[in-house]
């Protein structure tokens, strides 16, 4: 059982809930809830695993394909049963599928897994049903003694295994300099 708990930054306060009066033609289209400035936290059978910052989410319930929207980008970090971080992901826009549990992260997606590796591409995908995380866009890898670039990219979703598809160059980095 996977529970969430929602914790909003900037409620309180004297703000005014702003209520709309317009008519909703299309459900499909129209969010449910718009959030502004959450941290939420996702556990699994009571060990908490996720923690999302963001500064805007819209949950589209109606629509043909259930989906959450992050269209200001969002912060995931990733915890073991220890509430160490393992990866921890940045984008400047993500939306995520409910009923596929996939995850799309789009423009500057920079990771990080807890070896200390950095990916950096325009486009990523976390397939949580199947435990992957892959990409077919350009992807650069910044390893402490290399940087890896290629085209496509698949791997465990820790981030710790993982294969680059179409390298197009590895360059040696003195770690010393």
């Amino acid at each position: 059982m996977v529970v969430m708990l929602f914790l909003c930054i900037a409620c309180g306060g004297n703000q005014k809930p702003e209520v709309s009066n317009e008519i909703v033609d299309n459900r499909g289209e129209t969010p449910r809830l718009r959030v502004n400035e959450i941290t939420t936290l996702i556990s699994d059978s009571g060990i908490t695993r996720y923690r999302i910052t963001a500064p805007k989410w819209l949950v589209f319930d109606k629509a043909e394909e259930p989906y959450w929207d992050f269209p200001e980008g969002l912060h995931l970090e990733s915890f073991d049963e220890q509430f160490h971080i393992e990866a921890e992901v940045d984008c400047r826009r993500a939306r995520y599928y409910e009923q596929r549990k996939l995850w799309q992260l789009d423009d500057s997606v920079r990771a990080m897994n807890f070896q200390g590796n950095r990916f950096a591409t325009q486009q990523l995908f976390w397939d949580q049903n199947t435990e992957r995380i892959y990409s077919d866009s350009t992807i650069i890898i910044h390893q402490s003694d290399k940087q890896i670039i290629g085209e496509g990219f698949e791997s465990n979703q820790s981030m710790t295994r993982y294969t680059i598809r179409k390298t197009r160059g590895i360059i040696p980095i003195d770690p010393n300099e």
